[in-house]
Order: C-alpha cells, then structure tokens, then sequence
C-alpha cells in the first residue's frame, strides 16, 4: 500500500487536548492505526492526554522540544524517538523557535 502524503490536506488544529498554539498536520487513518506528518508551530504544545488503546511512536524530524511521559521528562531533537506506551499519558511541547516537526504513528493494540 501506498500513501501519498503529497495529495493529502493539510489541517491546523488549534489547542490540540487543551494544548497552546497550533498544530498542522496531514492524517492517514486505518483500522491497525494512523501515520501522521504533523508540525508544532512554535509556542505550540500538544496538552497531556491518555492513549487507551494504542502506542504513539513520535519521531522528530526537525526542531526542539519536550514530552513528558508518565511525569517523566525527555528532551526531543532531530533523530529523536519519544514513544507513549498504551496506558501512558502525554504532553508534547516546541520548546524552540522554530517548527517542531513530527513523523507520529499510533498503533493500535
């Protein structure tokens, strides 16, 4: 199967779960889970939220930031990988000045 992220939309999602700022992002979604290219506009952050059924693998591409897991901090840059395992809850934030850009799959399970 191929995805074309090229001929998928865009959509600029403001607070994402009560988070600041605003986030862009391009969505596939499909039964085992979704691929989602996603940017952190600077100032922006994704709120603290609970993934129930599914492990959010969160690669970074570009930018700074930080994600706290389980009340445990880790500071993302490029070529780092921040994984919330099913039952874990989140916050992602653009500490930067820049973009914070994403590859996040969530897995199903």
């Amino acid at each position: 199967m191929l995805i074309d992220f090229n001929q998928k939309e865009a959509v600029t999602i403001p607070g994402m779960h009560h988070g600041t700022g605003t986030m862009t992002a391009k969505m596939y979604m499909g039964k085992q889970g979704k691929i989602i290219p996603c940017t952190i506009h600077a100032g922006g952050s994704i709120g603290v939220h609970k993934h129930e059924t599914s492990d959010d693998i969160n690669y970074v591409l570009s930018g700074e930031g930080k994600a706290v897991c389980d009340g445990q901090e880790e500071f993302l840059s490029a070529g780092t990988c921040h994984i919330c395992q099913k039952g874990s809850e989140h916050c992602i934030m653009n500490t930067g000045d820049t973009d914070l850009v994403l590859l996040t799959v969530v897995v199903e399970r």
